[in-house]
């Protein structure tokens, strides 16, 4: 649990009914290498001393929490999706398996041996493509490459770094019985994907007793020339086709990797030249990121689906009855590193949030910190806030966020002036 989260699920529809209690902190679970069999001794302990019921354990963070959750209601008989359907979905390689099981719509893919001396990319794919760890989270050692140098220059960066993630994932994979192409893999390796072109959008949803609802699509704008997020914006603006396209394949996936009772997120590129949906990963969660753009144009927050399924209720999801036509979630960023001198105060941030209806700003860094040194960030840039916005209009929306960031004062300092 973390404040900015807090606040949004105290605003879910019978919030009064509920009482939310921290499970485990965000700095010992994404923070540095963690044990995953220390994490579930501590998580047992807070629950068994609790004097009172536990009702539901829930989490809307990726690795560990989103496999620490289905062990910890398995074994207090708590509703939750099967550890074995996360892991087919987190595992990058066994998830694009299960994938080609029953569609088309995802690129050319294959492991890459961090062992080998000289690696190659997988037979039959060619540059650009992207390699990445079969485990990771935000973006995080993922690498696009468009040559030979490239490649081996983000091989030996992944060589270095998989394990932080890697070696905990294992534990998990231990956990299960699995497929000889997946044992044979582990949790360690390196899997490179011919690189997608086009627009991307993400649908959410959830599978309650078997039934799945797409409840909404939304789109991810990238800052120019960059892989890095923008922004996220609700609804999305694809076409009415494209969207009916992008929830058939969303529910043909979720039904192969046999997921029920929890809630998901499935990100894509629509390339609209060629008329082609391409699947890039499915999150077997809701996205934290999201919470408040549904908040803002349906009324309630996607954690709303969370809590609901955990209780064992269809949760019921309903578009459009928000304050707002469109929301946003958008990022402020720095593209080197730095260490940060300043960050905004509180009574700035909330002076322009009250300057700005529909305006709430979640600052990430902390002062003295640098940047390189933060959890969490994609391989090109880091976040300094997340701005989220909600406007009866896109052209509304971006003034708010032009006043609302030139009122945000942050000052970054290079290292070398250290």
């Amino acid at each position: 649990m973390d404040d900015v989260n807090l606040t949004v699920l105290r605003e879910v529809p019978n919030a009064e009914n509920y009482a939310f209690h921290p499970l485990l902190d965000v700095e010992e679970l994404q923070v540095g290498e963690v044990s995953i069999p220390d994490l579930l001794e501590k998580a047992r302990a807070q629950l068994n001393a609790f004097d009172g019921s536990v009702d539901a354990i829930v989490g809307y963070w990726d690795f560990p929490v989103s496999t620490i959750v289905p062990i910890l209601c398995g074994e207090y008989g708590l509703r939750s999706a099967s550890l074995e359907s996360v892991v087919k979905c987190e595992h990058k390689y066994w998830s694009r398996l299960e994938q080609s099981k029953v569609i088309s719509e995802h690129p050319r893919f294959g492991l890459v041996s961090l062992e080998d001396e000289d690696p190659k990319p997988p037979e039959g794919m060619s540059f650009p493509m992207w390699l990445k760890p079969v485990k990771s989270f935000s973006s995080e050692l993922a690498f696009g490459v468009d040559d030979e140098q490239e490649f081996q220059e983000a091989v030996a960066k992944i060589r270095d770094g998989v394990h932080r993630v890697g070696r905990p994932f294992e534990y998990i994979l231990e956990q299960l019985d699995l497929p000889e192409e997946i044992a044979g893999a582990g949790g360690q390796a390196c899997l490179a994907e011919e690189s997608l072109t086009g627009v991307q959008a993400a649908v959410e949803g959830y599978v309650f007793e078997g039934g799945i609802t797409v409840y909404g699509a939304l789109d991810s704008i990238n800052f120019p020339d960059s892989s890095s997020f923008m922004r996220h914006q609700y609804p999305s603006a694809l076409p009415e086709p494209v969207q009916r396209r992008l929830k058939d394949v969303s529910k043909r996936v979720i039904e192969q990797v046999g997921m029920d009772n929890a809630t998901f997120s499935i990100e894509y590129f629509y390339d609209a030249a060629h008329d082609e949906i391409n699947l890039l990963e499915i999150n077997p969660r809701h996205s934290q990121s999201h919470a408040e753009m549904f908040e803002y144009v349906d009324g309630v927050p996607n954690h709303h689906a969370m809590i609901s399924l955990a209780l064992g209720t269809d949760p019921g999801m309903r578009p459009k009855h928000g304050e707002y036509a469109v929301a946003a979630k958008w990022y402020h960023r720095w593209f080197t590193d730095g260490i940060v001198k300043r960050v905004p105060t509180r009574e700035e941030i909330e002076k322009v949030e009250r300057d700005n209806p529909g305006v709430k700003i979640d600052v990430v860094p902390e002062e003295g910190q640098r940047l390189s040194e933060m959890p969490g960030q994609d391989s090109y840039s880091y976040e300094l806030a997340h701005i989220f916005i909600g406007a009866d209009s896109e052209d509304e929306m971006r003034e708010k966020h032009d006043r609302a960031l030139a009122a945000l004062p942050f000052e970054v300092e290079d290292p070398a002036a250290e």
